[in-house]
């Protein structure tokens, strides 16, 4: 009896301790683990979801397709707003017309069929002669071929006036092919043992006078253009890499000495001499090509042409696609190839003169609904290639010669980045032509010109792109 009361006291004193050592195990217990474990990381800050870079590429959003049955807008509304803009302080007068791209109806018309100098918007006639007669994706080869002797390499023009005398940059148009690039592949093909090297010129591709009769001593003297050979240094410029200032007199044999210096620096280690005097003559006619460099596609080079209003290019282009039709490559082919082509596109040529590709020369004559038929022509042609020139067409406020236009702050702002279109100025002349989808969605083509201007070219140029704005802002129903 007495073990069993032990046993049972026992028994009793373990459970009080157990039930007394259980609050103090929850107290203690966390206090003890938290100084074993580590410190608990501080929380980072999260990165907003927007600012997040993105891990794949989002798909291209996929543009529809203008609804041919957008509505049309109301000649008297549409007239009203055109009249409000086209104003012109001082001498001079303009001119122009609206059209309806898809029924050919004409919206407006103010001396729409007056014919006079279109300036640059002849741009657009050459463009869809080169675009009907060469391939969008045709390049043109400057090539070195074996010459006579073993000692003659022969450099061939083949038509690229947009080399550059450095490397090749394939991701340019201007200079995708360079001259030192066409060096280094010509002294892999040749033994020094041969020298010394005389280049020799051919250019013969281009045929007839390299100036326009046309032309005015002045805007050559200007660097306007130059006289034209199949084979140049950024389209004749003397100073690579800029758009303006003087142009060389001989482009082609400037780019003949280009590959000379550049084959000489290139094989003077490997003890190629070179004579310094380049010459000119024809490549035999069974010559072994050694090497050769590609320009940019034509395609590329049209929408280098209509951006940056490129008159050398323009002349070149229009004696390449007279070659490709079978007509000599000059002036005269040229212009024949166009009239032809604009024949083909059903553009009216009654009264139209075209004396030149640029649109430099003051014999030109063009309507400002010849020049709107052509846009017109391009936009709904089935032919991709002539679709493609559309888009080749400067951007108000965005690129090429419409850039500096149709300020966002300014009374054109309606138009940025709405209207399409080639742009044109001489002295006394300033013209627009090309494209725009209304309000409604309605695509419409124009063409304005001011001409016999006397110093008021800028407000003209002005108003006339206020008037495309206010085209692009009128739904005028």
């Amino acid at each position: 009896m007495l073990r069993s009361a032990r046993v049972s006291t026992a028994a009793l004193l373990v459970a009080v301790f157990a039930v007394l050592a259980v609050p103090l195990g929850v107290a203690a217990v966390p206090s003890v683990v938290s100084a074993l474990e580590e410190p608990a990381p501080a929380p980072q800050p999260s990165t907003p979801e927007l600012q997040i870079p993105p891990s794949e590429l989002t798909p291209p959003a996929q543009v529809a397709a203008l609804d041919p049955e957008a509505p049309l807008p109301d000649p008297g509304l549409l007239a009203a707003a055109v009249e409000a803009e086209l104003m012109l302080d001082g001498p001079g007068h303009l001119s122009g017309v609206v059209v309806d791209a898809i029924s050919g109806d004409v919206l407006f018309d103010q001396d729409g069929a007056a014919q006079q100098l279109p300036a640059s918007n002849q741009k657009l006639l050459t463009a869809a002669a080169a675009m009907t007669k060469l391939s969008p994706e045709r390049r043109f080869e400057t090539s070195v071929v074996a010459g006579a002797r073993s000692s003659e390499l022969v450099l061939v023009a083949g038509g690229d006036v947009l080399l550059s005398a450095g490397e090749s940059d394939p991701d340019a148009v201007v200079g995708h092919a360079g001259l030192q690039t066409l060096a280094d592949k010509t002294l892999d093909a040749v033994d020094p043992a041969d020298g010394p090297f005389t280049i020799v010129l051919d250019d013969t591709m281009f045929v007839g006078p390299t100036l326009n009769a046309g032309w005015l001593p002045g805007d050559i003297a200007a660097g306007e253009i130059s006289p034209i050979y199949p084979m140049a240094i950024n389209s004749s410029w003397v100073e690579e890499g800029v758009s303006r200032g003087p142009r060389s007199a001989d482009a082609a044999f400037d780019a003949a000495t280009a590959f000379s210096a550049a084959f000489a620096a290139a094989g003077s280690e490997a003890g190629v001499e070179v004579v310094a005097e380049v010459i000119r003559a024809p490549a035999p006619a069974d010559a072994v090509e050694l090497a050769a460099v590609a320009s940019a596609t034509v395609e590329q080079q049209i929408e280098h042409m209509l951006l940056t209003s490129d008159n050398y290019l323009a002349e070149t282009l229009a004696r390449l696609a007279a070659r490709a039709a079978g007509q000599p490559a000059s002036f005269g082919g040229a212009t024949d190839t166009i009239d032809s082509v604009l024949g083909q596109l059903g553009v009216p040529g009654e009264g139209m003169i075209i004396s030149d590709a640029a649109g430099l020369s003051p014999r030109n004559d063009v309507s400002p609904a010849q020049l709107a038929a052509v846009v017109r022509a391009l936009a709904i042609s089935e032919d991709p290639a002539l679709v493609s020139v559309l888009a080749g067409m400067p951007i108000a406020g965005l690129s090429g010669t419409l850039q500096d236009r149709y300020e966002l702050q300014g009374p054109a702002a309606n138009g940025a980045g709405l209207v399409r279109a080639k742009t044109g100025t001489l002295n006394a002349v300033t013209a627009l032509s090309g494209y725009l989808v209304t309000v409604d969605g309605r695509l419409l083509v124009f063409s304005f010109i001011a001409g016999e201007l006397d110093g008021n070219t800028v407000a003209a140029r002005a108003a006339i792109d206020r008037t495309a704005a206010a085209i692009a802002g009128c739904g005028c129903r």
